[in-house]
């Protein structure tokens, strides 16, 4: 997968910026990788540059010290001396900053995990959820006030849930829920779980309470969610992939606090499986949708331009569908809000409450046509006609009827599994992941605190890898001390994001869980579809090589690499 590290290819998109960075690497290290400072350093004492600090990024395994640049003088000499390497670093690394500075991510960028064309693709699809149509805040909060309203008069919870509001920016998507233990917690790529953030109703559990619980902070494959992110089969971990489990875990947190805070003896399974019953009630009894059609400007945000990329789409002559599980009503409405109400002449296949990931495997369910008053008809059906409305079926029967398959088909969706996962693994589609959070989380990294910070961090790291070498006690006591500030400036970087549980993206030096999943099912990933504005349909995405651990930073062909007209350069930035 594409590594999220320092845009260091984005400091060689111009010749300025390879020389500095090359300049840069030629004073920290000799030709064989060994370090090069001078003692005589002057201490580093600015207010600003103390609280961010700066260093270029070092990747790969590094030579170790050289002999001649071992120092072998007394305690306080080599103290001396180490401090002297700190702050020669850190004023080396602040030169880069105007570099770094001048080639920040545009939010509007479509990312590649995958090189893929938009020259081969003749057909697009779309989910309609957070892909057409993108909501408010009000939505989680009327899902979440809803949902709890349930819990308290249908499964007679207790009276006191009232008192809970929904509390936005609490959790984020890729979360995994411990059913038993009733804990909401992030892990990473590898199945371990992020320390400092698992949560107990809405207080963090202790790190040693965390690793007692789990033997360490391993999480075993067989407690691990199934392919989809469900809890079954025996499996503890429930991950919640899908932007509407915002208010379920949310709920989750208020009622296991509740019940703490009263010191109410309660069975979690039961209270996970209420909530996720309540949260799916809001959807299948359609109370969600009958408000959201009330008042449609209060709960859909009109500004993603959806309207513009389909008309753009179909100007350019592409054949367009749409795969939703939401019912027509509720998509006729927001879509005649979104795009006006011809929007059907720009689709050539319409599909409402199609149950996926179930329509992706299950081969049983026939296609259904709907009238526009919602009567569904009992006729078998023999072609897919543009105009009209049809439910359920199977995309088996939709390759039947259409022969859109293959790669010339680029499907679009927010919800990683649910929509993408069979597709890319099981048909052969390409597909285009819509990840709303992506534009909030660009525009950290893009800001002076996290540049600063992020990049003496990854330099300080550099420089602990360095100097570990050096066993003295006088030594050790130094390192322990970078140790310690290290510490402290991931915490600052994780709290940037969110505070409890920081990036969807990252988990420290780790990609997290839902990031390992992006970059195996979606060929692309963008924050919205207004995205693809930016781009002719003769482009080319392509993933950008960045480096294994054992690879050199460097690569040959970056280093005559000139600045790009087009400003939606895919670099990726380190984020926790």
């Amino acid at each position: 997968m594409p590594t999220l590290s320092l845009p260091l290819s984005n400091l060689l998109r111009n010749k300025e910026g390879f020389r500095r960075l090359v300049a840069h690497y030629k004073s920290l290290h000799t030709d064989s990788g060994s370090w090069l400072f001078s003692s005589s350093t002057p201490c580093f004492t600015s207010s600003r540059e103390a609280r961010f600090g700066l260093l270029s990024r070092r990747k790969g395994p590094v030579a170790p010290l050289s002999a001649r640049n071992m120092c072998t003088c007394s305690s306080d000499d080599k103290t001396s001396w180490l401090w002297s390497i700190y702050n020669e670093t850190k004023q080396k690394t602040q030169d880069l900053i105007p570099v770094i500075s001048n080639n920040f991510v545009n939010p509007d960028t479509i990312f590649a995990n995958n090189q893929m064309s938009l020259q081969d693709i003749e057909i697009y699809g779309f989910d309609y959820d957070y892909t057409l149509a993108f909501y408010s805040s009000h939505l989680h909060t009327l899902i979440f006030n809803i949902a709890r309203d349930i819990l308290i008069e249908e499964h007679r919870y207790p009276e006191g849930l009232r008192e809970y509001d929904y509390i936005p920016n609490f959790v984020i998507r890729g979360l995994h829920y411990d059913v038993q233990k009733a804990l909401l917690m992030k892990i990473d790529a590898f199945h371990y779980i992020q320390l400092g953030t698992v949560y107990r109703g809405l207080n963090p559990v202790p790190e040693k309470e965390v690793i007692a619980m789990y033997e360490g902070s391993h999480v075993p494959l067989e407690i691990m969610s199934d392919f989809y992110g469900k809890s079954s089969h025996g499996h503890t971990m429930k991950q919640f992939m899908d932007i509407f489990s915002l208010p379920e875990m949310t709920l989750l947190s208020c009622v296991n606090d509740y019940f703490m805070k009263h010191n109410i003896d309660y069975e979690p399974v039961h209270l996970y499986k209420d909530v996720k019953e309540v949260i799916g009630n809001v959807h299948v009894r359609g109370i969600m949708y009958r408000a959201v059609e009330a008042d449609i400007e209060k709960y859909i945000r009109y500004g993603e331009q959806t309207h513009a990329v389909l008309r753009k789409l179909s100007k350019n002559g592409k054949k367009m569908f749409l795969i939703t599980n939401s019912p027509f009503d509720f998509v006729d409405r927001g879509m005649n809000y979104i795009v006006g109400k011809d929007w059907r002449d720009l689709f050539d296949v319409v599909i409402v409450q199609a149950d996926k990931p179930s329509f992706f495997n299950d081969r049983r369910k026939p296609f259904r046509r709907v009238t526009d008053k919602g009567v569904l008809l009992w006729d078998r059906i023999h072609h897919l006609e543009k105009g009209q409305i049809y439910k359920q079926g199977n995309l088996y029967e939709f390759l039947r009827l259409t022969g859109w398959r293959g790669s010339k088909v680029l499907y679009f969706g927010d919800h990683i599994y649910s929509d993408l996962a069979d597709l890319t693994l099981k048909h052969g589609w390409r597909t285009g992941a819509i990840i709303p959070e992506l534009r909030e989380e660009i525009k950290i990294m893009n800001t002076e605190e996290y540049v600063h910070t992020m990049t003496w961090l990854q330099a300080l790291t550099g420089l602990l890898e360095q100097m570990q070498v050096h066993r003295d006690s006088a030594s050790q006591t130094v390192l322990q001390q970078w140790i310690e500030e290290r510490e402290d400036m991931r915490l600052r970087t994780k709290d940037i994001f969110n505070a409890q549980f920081g990036s969807l993206f990252r988990t420290y030096h780790n990609p997290t869980y839902f990031s390992r999943r992006l970059s195996r099912f979606a060929d692309i990933y963008m924050a919205s579809l207004s995205c693809l504005l930016n781009y002719d349909f003769q482009h080319t995405f392509y993933p950008r090589r960045t480096p294994l651990q054992h690879e050199s930073p460097i690569w040959p062909e970056q280093t005559s690499t000139t600045g790009s007209k087009i400003p939606l350069h895919s670099h990726r930035t380190s984020s926790v």
